[in-house]
């Protein structure tokens, strides 16, 4: 088994957590990691990409080959296009529904929106809301992962495990938020497919 992610974003929205979560969730299921990051942090709404790749056996390179990736998981819209030469052709697109406008010549949302959709099994995940919905609006990097995690070879316990991991250390409440922010994801990504 491998499966590569290619996730995109933009500084400050934690493109990066999410990808040390889905990282420590295959580590707990066993699995092979290998990463690799490219980041703009110094700049707030730079980009950031990272290229994480998990197996059930060696890996030999940090960097997924263009029209290798399994999945693209973006927390910005146009970040999703600017990276999607890097998906496979039977690759699965998931964009965050909110964009950040970050450049002057920001191309507007609805044709951003019809690029994404055209292609095969894209979806755009109104993150927002289902952290709105889950009592945090700061769990939308972890509705991204449960909308994700239906695609992602790692069991829904290790996500969780992952999860409570990285928020223990703000206490119970927080933890709950997010725990609720992914199941309620998983649970429309799940609809969204019947």
């Amino acid at each position: 088994m491998k499966y590569d992610i290619i996730l995109a974003g933009v500084g400050g929205q934690g493109t990066l957590s999410v990808a040390a979560i889905i990282a420590s969730a295959a580590l707990k299921q066993g699995l092979t990691v290998r990463q690799s990051e490219i980041h703009g942090m110094s700049q707030r709404g730079g980009a950031v990409v990272s290229h994480l790749r998990l197996s059930d056996g060696p890996i030999d390179s940090d960097l997924i080959p263009l029209a290798g990736g399994d999945l693209l998981l973006s927390m910005e819209p146009l970040e999703a296009l600017r990276h999607i030469s890097y998906l496979s052709p039977s690759g699965s697109l998931i964009s965050a529904a909110e964009g950040v406008e970050n450049i002057p010549v920001y191309p507007g949302m609805d044709k951003i929106r019809e690029e994404i959709l055209s292609q095969p099994g894209a979806r755009i995940v109104d993150a927002r809301s289902i952290a709105r919905e889950s009592g945090s609006l700061k769990a939308v990097n972890i509705v991204m992962i449960g909308a994700a995690s239906e695609s992602i070879p790692i069991s829904r316990e290790n996500f969780i495990a992952a999860i409570d991991e990285r928020f223990r250390s703000k206490g119970e409440k927080v933890q709950e938020a997010n725990r609720r922010a992914f199941e309620l994801s998983l649970a429309e990504a799940c609809g969204a497919g019947s």
